[in-house]
């Protein structure tokens, strides 16, 4: 990609009504382009950076038997009544609206409902069962205050996983494969290190859900740990007969500030059963199919990656969901030509800077987009057959030839094609 051929243009400031650092940068490098409170459109570096945080929860999913589906955003108000959630009271996140024959529909904030009235076409038997069917869809919550940029909005993507099981036994098999798939996903998209599965209210439907908390000074949530991070709990259920069960006390426990990235849920019979979605089991008898699901936030991942690694200068992205792996800056005649080439050869992971700037502006700029490795190709090094080689997290910078950058980018091009 070569940056003149952009639309898009780094900014000086952001839009002076948008308070989160990640999405004020986000905004300056040309990631996203805020429409309202809580609404944003994703630009080509955005919508790339997008994409491969999808492309690795899809890959994690279809790794444990899941199938990827795409629903209508525009939902049924039938389904929801019988399920008492379409009533604001009930539900009172609702977008709705009027259609001009007369009558109401919603735009989704979930699908647990017309997922699991699909389903009655297909599940007839146990030997339909169990199914796992997931989707990357726009959702729609109409949130009293959107803030914190992408990590809490209006108009989201979100990947929903249900699953449907003969039984408890069944469901908790797949549960706990669900549970480590997330911890491979969060792993890749470099939050590994600062994410925990936490103890959450299940509700009605359980004693405990379970949702994935990262811990980063602007979260909205609070959480609390002990010592060796083995027990982490959300504030809602720090409760004495919670510590007691778990065997801590108060004084134990340290808090801190979370964002939440996934949950997982056990629904049991809670959409099943008023929606009617049976099964004939072994003997012939008709049972009711047990159900779970299982939420990630991909715009919100997003956000909170871009506020986990920011700095002073920019954004900072971990390799592999990066929109490109290096960011090239030519000076000279045959840095020019080189870097011309080296984007032709390798155009899934250079960003070419070949516009008409000053190389510091360049610099600036490769440090607020945050493209994960910077090289300078310039007559003076390649002199002695090097070129300059920058790591963005680290600063930290080397001397390489041209065959050891060949070597490099021949590896981020392969792993890009493979994802």
């Amino acid at each position: 990609m070569k940056l003149s051929h952009s639309f898009t243009k780094t900014l000086r400031n952001a839009p002076k009504d948008e308070s989160a650092h990640s999405a004020q940068l986000l905004i300056r490098a040309g990631y996203v382009h805020k429409e309202l409170a809580g609404v944003y459109d994703y630009l080509p570096l955005g919508l790339r950076t997008l994409n491969k945080i999808e492309n690795i929860i899809r890959e994690e999913l279809n790794a444990i038997g899941c199938e990827e589906v795409r629903m209508s955003a525009l939902q049924n108000p039938d389904l929801w009544e019988k399920t008492g959630r379409w009533s604001n009271q009930a539900v009172d996140i609702w977008f709705k609206t009027e259609l001009s024959a007369g009558g109401e529909l919603g735009l989704a904030p979930t699908h647990e409902e017309p997922i699991t009235n699909m389903l009655k076409t297909y599940i007839k038997s146990y030997k339909d069962l169990p199914l796992y069917v997931y989707q990357f869809q726009t959702k729609f919550r109409n949130e009293l205050r959107a803030k914190s940029g992408i990590m809490r909005t209006r108009e989201f993507l979100m990947k929903d996983l249900y699953s449907f099981s003969v039984d408890e036994k069944s469901h908790d098999e797949f549960y706990h494969k669900v549970e480590n798939a997330y911890k491979k996903i969060y792993e890749r998209v470099g939050l590994g290190d600062c994410t925990y599965q936490t103890f959450a209210s299940g509700g009605i439907f359980s004693k405990f859900s379970h949702e994935f908390q990262t811990i980063i000074p602007v979260g909205e949530d609070t959480i609390y740990y002990n010592k060796d991070k083995s027990i982490v709990l959300n504030e809602e259920v720090k409760l004495p007969e919670v510590l007691d069960e778990f065997g801590v006390s108060e004084d134990e426990l340290e808090s801190t500030r979370a964002a939440e990235v996934g949950n997982i849920f056990t629904l049991k019979y809670k959409y099943s059963e008023p929606l009617d979605l049976k099964f004939n089991d072994k003997d012939g008898k008709e049972q009711t199919v047990f159900m779970g699901c299982y939420g990630i936030g991909v715009s919100r991942v997003m956000g909170v990656v871009a506020e986990k690694y920011a700095d002073d200068k920019g954004l900072v992205w971990p390799a592999e969901i990066a929109p490109y792996q290096v960011y090239i800056v030519a000076i000279g005649e045959k840095g020019i030509e080189i870097a011309s080439k080296l984007e032709q050869k390798y155009p899934e992971s250079v960003l070419y800077d070949d516009r008409n700037n000053r190389p510091g502006e360049k610099f600036a700029d490769a440090e607020l987009m945050g493209i994960p490795y910077r090289v300078v190709i310039s007559d003076k090094t390649l002199a002695d057959d090097k070129v300059e080689y920058t790591e963005r997290q680290s600063g930290d910078q080397k001397l390489l030839t041209l065959t050891e950058i060949e070597a490099i980018l021949s590896e981020y091009e392969k792993d890009s094609k493979s994802h």
